[in-house]
């Protein structure tokens, strides 16, 4: 009798368990942004798994195009180019996309694809929201003072080199509305004048957009870093973990 009844709670805890891996696998079917296996998708919101699909996508350009042409996110891709350091392998291109805000401006602005995936992402489920809920607009292009520049952290000759020496990263300037209002890092990042509420959203979407940017980049730096970046949002895809590093 005791031995059935063992058998018996035995059997009991291998149901329960067989039926809390179902649920399991059904709810990360419904929200695959949580699940670790499930594709990449740019327009799956930001979830627990986007970091880590993030970090596959570093060293796997091919992967990252897939994400972008199953986006319908329409791109070039060029030969790689630059000697030793500043070997460029990955260049990638994106077409003018205002309804999505991926137009850069200067235009022809190559970077990696994990950059580009990670603007995408960023203008969806961040930037996007932030500007229609405190600006009533939406963004059609990014401002950037540049992408790929052969130089190491700093400017200087010695030191580690920079991400943007191999095109792994963009610095923001600003932002342009449908309206035609730009949305500048340096002007707006404090607001300037404290009493006008305009200036005030300014600077909440601006910082809204910077802590949505620490989600998709492995590093992004803003003005609360240092005055270097006291006019624009430094965003790389480095190797740094789960999580990155945000300032």
């Amino acid at each position: 009798m005791i031995r059935r009844f063992r058998l018996d709670r035995i059997a009991l805890v291998l149901l329960l368990i067989a039926s809390l891996f179902v649920a399991a696998r059904v709810w990360l079917a419904e929200h695959p942004e949580h699940d670790p296996w499930a594709p990449l998708a740019i327009d799956d919101p930001v979830g627990w798994a986007t970091s880590r699909k993030l970090m596959a996508l570093r060293n796997d350009p091919a992967q990252c195009r897939a994400v972008l042409d199953r986006a319908g996110i329409a791109f070039t891709v060029r030969e790689p180019t630059g000697p030793e350091a500043c070997r460029r392998d990955d260049r990638t291109l994106l077409t003018n996309d205002p309804d999505r805000g991926l137009e850069l401006r200067p235009a022809d602005a190559e970077s990696t694809c994990p950059v580009a995936a990670g603007l995408a992402l960023w203008l969806r489920h961040s930037v996007q929201p932030a500007a229609q809920t405190g600006l009533g607009a939406r963004v059609v292009a990014l401002e950037h003072y540049g992408t790929a520049s052969c130089r190491r952290v700093g400017g200087g000759d010695t030191g580690r080199w920079s991400e943007h020496a191999t095109g792994n990263a963009i610095d923001i300037a600003g932002f342009v509305l449908t309206d035609g209002r730009r949305i500048s890092v340096l002007r707006d990042w404090a607001g300037p004048n404290a009493d006008d509420a305009d200036d005030d959203v300014k600077a909440t979407f601006l910082k809204a957009a910077r802590d949505g940017a620490c989600k998709v980049f492995g590093t992004t730096l803003s003005p609360d870093y240092n005055a270097a970046h006291a006019n624009h949002f430094h965003l790389d895809q480095a190797q740094r973990g789960m999580g990155g590093y945000c300032r």
